[in-house]
């Protein structure tokens, strides 16, 4: 690479960033591929997400700049503003996440919540295990989850399961579109944005 290439390029995305994303994909991957068998893989890659997600809520109120939530999340209208850019070649290249980028983010982030949450109250109620194991009970679920009083534990573990497994394809659907939008915004201007996930560094806005 030349050395104006090279002065071209700037940081972007740190690397607590850069290997929570990769440690989400790996996650999922592992976790959506397993179905539970072997339970403790699928357990293990939920918990990874699970810490992963939380400290990238944090980071989203303490670190660097392009970290922040501040710095991406937008309302709706610029979203739509921008995807409507983005179908006439029109949209506007952004050197953190883009309006579209940004709200992919927060729904990502949400959805792999409610799956993780789910599957860890799902292994607390069914097999008295994980981190929720004593504090989410057949008892402590509203009652739409528990159908049949005699048999309070069996109700309670189905309902979640389903609540779990709409909440992890709901995901992949998310993921899905994320590639997708990953591609056409890469194509739309001229970088790779796979590449930037992994060096943390794009070409400097002109």
């Amino acid at each position: 690479m030349s050395e104006a290439a090279q002065t071209a390029l700037v940081r972007v995305w740190d690397p607590l960033i850069r290997i929570g994303h990769w440690v989400l994909v790996a996650g999922f991957a592992t976790a959506y591929l397993t179905e539970g068998e072997p339970q403790w893989l699928h357990s293990y890659a939920g918990y990874a997400i699970a810490a992963t997600v939380a400290l990238r809520l944090v980071w989203g109120l303490i670190g660097p700049r392009r970290a922040r939530f501040s710095d991406f999340v937008i309302g709706p209208g610029r979203v739509f503003a921008y995807l409507r850019d983005m179908a006439t070649g029109r949209a506007e290249r952004h050197l953190g996440h883009s309006p579209a980028g940004g709200a992919m983010t927060v729904a990502l982030l949400v959805a792999l919540t409610v799956t993780t949450v789910s599957g860890m109250a799902t292994l607390a109620v069914e097999e008295s295990q994980g981190p929720l194991a004593g504090i989410v009970t057949a008892q402590s679920l509203p009652a739409w989850a528990v159908e049949d009083a005699h048999d309070e534990d069996d109700e309670a573990g189905e309902a979640l399961e389903e609540i779990h497994e709409l909440a992890a394809n709901a995901t992949l659907g998310l993921i899905l579109l994320h590639l997708a939008g990953v591609l056409w915004a890469s194509r739309a201007h001229g970088e790779n944005l796979v590449r930037a996930m992994i060096d943390g560094r794009k070409r400097a806005l002109r």
